[in-house]
């Protein structure tokens, strides 16, 4: 028990040992109603947060707090057993600072592939429970089941037919029944989604992700 004790406490599991400290006290906060479990959620996918993030790396259909302690989970594990396994073995010096920061980055690296599948295997389960069928289902592909009017229409989620859902579109945005949308953004007032088309969501990204690079080599060209 002490070398693990003394392999958390060391750089750069440390790091993971207190990040893991704070979530485990935000989930106790959550189990006695006085944290919001949708902690980092926003209505809407549009702007750069962190939910968005999440949802551009896998983490789909389960609260962003989830995701990241099943990452900080993985990832610390990963720099614990290093630490044990190698780490403490050497006489590293200074050098310590240096390679505890790429193995946090690789940690991180490595982890967050296997943690959104294992997000994605547990959000079946969950979505069976209200708390997570709201902002948390943004970036979530839905299939329009039947129309109610113009404006609104059932869907399910794909995959999970369990899961259902309700949508209302802009004037300008009709819907097919049987066509696959992604969810966007979460209408509080309605309890309902607007959505957009599988394609358009995709070349969206895909447009977001080239000026977000050509803004990025902008700012290296700059300060060269």
């Amino acid at each position: 028990m002490q070398p693990i004790l003394s392999a958390a406490l060391n750089f750069p599991t440390i790091v993971f040992t207190f990040v893991l400290g704070l979530l485990a006290l935000y989930w106790l906060l959550v189990l006695i109603r006085l944290a919001p479990l949708e902690l980092f959620e926003r209505d809407s996918l549009r702007d750069d947060h962190m939910a968005s993030t999440l949802v551009s790396l896998g983490f789909i259909g389960v609260p962003a707090t989830l995701a990241l302690t099943v990452l900080m989970l993985l990832a610390g594990a990963l720099s614990l057993a290093l630490e044990l396994l190698v780490l403490r073995w050497l006489d590293l010096g200074m050098l310590r600072v240096p390679l505890g920061v790429v193995i946090l980055w690789a940690t991180l690296a490595v982890a967050s592939p296997l943690a959104a599948v294992i997000c994605q295997g547990m959000a079946r389960g969950l979505y069976r429970f209200a708390p997570f069928k709201r902002r948390s289902l943004l970036g979530v592909t839905v299939k329009v089941t039947a129309l109610d009017g113009a404006e609104l229409a059932d869907a399910v989620v794909e995959g999970k037919p369990g899961c259902k859902v309700n949508l209302h579109c802009k004037q300008d945005d009709a819907f097919t029944e049987g066509e696959r949308r992604v969810l966007v953004k979460y209408l509080k007032e309605e309890n309902a989604y607007r959505s957009v088309e599988v394609q358009t969501y995709m070349e969206t990204r895909q447009r977001l992700n080239q000026l977000r690079l050509r803004h990025k080599h902008q700012e290296t060209a700059h300060s060269n």
